[in-house]
């Protein structure tokens, strides 16, 4: 029991220092809770839990060596690079049609994606979640397989807390000051977020030709 809740306490603190790190999922949370209110958070979550058992499973049939593939590594960042891309422009260019009251009333038009697919999508399109998989968090993945499936659940109980404990508070505090938002500083908002997101973008594209080489760009 004891082993059990130092996996839960150590997984817990491993990923909130990974969680509290700025990136894609932070970005969209914050301008999803503006838009949708707290349950954005925890449905972004749902997504991210989601992939993130796949690749537990997977890891756990012997994806993890194949994971620290420089190729590998380079093709995600790639696809991410392009996937976040899309999602800066898209958001820009959405942003100016968007009303903060029209958006509270469910009837504003612009992205019409369930935040459960945007937690699947934030997450791999960041090709550093996969690094952080494929070194951190495979290390202390393998040391709690030595406790068995017991040991495994445990290490993805804390690991997916720390995620639902941090981004779910960034929602109530973006949600419960949303009312004192004028439509203009809500528009910045979704603005800034896409154009954060198309930096990342670019800087996951460079990170791509590191891997790849610049014979592929």
């Amino acid at each position: 029991m004891f082993e059990m809740a130092a996996i839960v306490g150590a997984s817990f603190t491993l990923a909130l220092s990974g969680a509290l790190m700025p990136g894609p999922l932070l970005t969209i949370t914050i301008s999803e809770s503006a838009r949708r209110g707290f349950p954005a958070g925890p449905l972004l979550m749902v997504g991210h839990a989601l992939l993130e058992l796949l690749l537990v499973v997977a890891v756990i049939q012997g994806l993890g060596s194949y994971l620290r593939r420089p190729t590998v590594i380079g093709c995600i960042a790639l696809m991410g690079g392009l996937l976040l891309l899309y999602l800066g422009v898209d958001m820009v260019r959405s942003a100016g049609k968007l009303s903060l009251r029209e958006e509270m009333q469910g009837t504003s038009p612009g992205y019409s994606r369930h935040p459960v697919l945007l937690g699947v999508l934030a997450s791999i399109s960041n090709p550093y979640w996969t690094l952080w998989w494929a070194t951190i968090g495979l290390g202390y993945l393998v040391t709690a397989m030595e406790f068995g499936y017991a040991g495994v659940a445990a290490f993805f109980v804390g690991h997916i807390a720390a995620d639902f404990a941090w981004y779910s508070l960034v929602s109530l505090g973006i949600s419960r000051g949303k009312t004192f938002l004028p439509d203009s500083g809500y528009r910045h908002i979704i603005r800034f977020c896409g154009v954060f997101l198309f930096f990342f973008g670019g800087w996951f594209l460079l990170s791509a030709k590191e891997y790849l080489g610049p014979s592929l760009f």
